[in-house]
């Protein structure tokens, strides 16, 4: 998570810090998700009796109001049994492929090419965990499918027995990018802000503390601008329920981008981006704060040992 390899620690350390630190993002930044979702996947100009949200502070009105304040924590159960995993992955994934990249290429020290490099290979990796579960979250986010489902086992179950066992992959290629393109810019971006900042006093918290939040939430604002187009059709290719013999709207990463620029503009790959944004900026200080406060942990008891 460094430029330079700090002391390394066996994977159960990584995936138990990468799990705390998602948690603990999750459960301050959910609301933001649901909002974003809401308005990403809204099409078209609004039709009567149907909600429409003309931005952020609307959608929230309009759920609270008629669908209750509890509405910005459905499909919550599904994220916070992706988190650990998730998470866990993607700063594992980047420690391990950091140490590979650096092995690779003969080099002691992480560079900018590099840190961008493993966040973009991290990502790719995390995505392969993440896709089911963010399948059942985007379909019980959804209004327009919320009521088919009570509650998360039985999205998997209706999903699997409609649609085939294989849909549980469905955008998975989108996935991919998305959390490719947010993975480099985080990682690569994180590296570059840290090299910019004052140097940390050997064991002054405080400043690692403030060096972390600083440059963690820069790099999540960077990484959210690169990858909210592949956010947008993500969620559109997950919410498309899969008919034999037809040919869904939303299928492919690349083409997806195409029809939704040419129907609704270009904007609209940047739907719910305020939500997103104000979400994975601020989380992804979060993110890099608790992790590597973690880790220090770890690291402090296994020397006391």
């Amino acid at each position: 998570m460094s430029d330079t390899p700090q002391k390394p620690l066996p994977f159960v350390y990584q995936f138990a810090a990468g799990a705390v630190a998602g948690v603990s993002e999750i459960l301050v930044m959910y609301p933001l998700d649901v909002l974003k979702t809401r308005i990403q996947l809204q099409t078209g100009p609004p039709v009567p009796g149907v909600d429409h949200y003309n931005g952020m502070f609307d959608c929230f009105r309009k759920i609270v109001k008629n669908e209750g304040a509890s509405r910005l924590y459905r499909g919550i159960s599904a994220p916070i049994l992706m988190e650990a995993p998730k998470r866990a992955t993607k700063f594992a994934a980047n420690d391990s492929w950091g140490a590979f990249y650096r092995n690779l290429f003969g080099v002691d020290k992480q560079t900018q090419g590099l840190a961008t490099l493993t966040g973009a290979t991290a990502g790719a990796t995390e995505a392969f965990v993440v896709v089911p579960f963010e399948l059942v979250k985007i379909r019980l986010q959804d209004k327009a499918q919320a009521h088919k489902y009570n509650g998360m086992f039985d999205v998997v179950k209706k999903i699997v027995a409609t649609e085939g066992p294989l849909a549980m992959y469905n955008g998975l290629e989108s996935t991919m990018w998305r959390h490719i393109l947010w993975n480099a810019g985080y990682f690569g971006c994180i590296f570059q802000v840290r090299a910019q900042l004052p140097a940390v006093e050997p064991g002054n918290k405080n400043q690692q503390t403030r060096n972390d939040l600083i440059a963690g939430t820069i790099g999540g604002i960077t990484g959210t601008i690169l990858n909210t187009p592949m956010d947008v059709v993500k969620s559109r290719i997950q919410n498309t329920t899969k008919v034999p013999g037809q040919v869904a709207k939303y299928n492919w990463a690349w083409p997806a981008l195409g029809t939704v620029m040419k129907e609704e503009g270009f904007a609209a790959l940047y739907k719910g981006f305020t939500p997103k944004v104000l979400r994975l900026g601020p989380g992804g200080g979060i993110l890099l704060v608790v992790y590597t406060g973690v880790m220090d942990f770890f690291r402090k008891m296994r020397d006391g040992e």
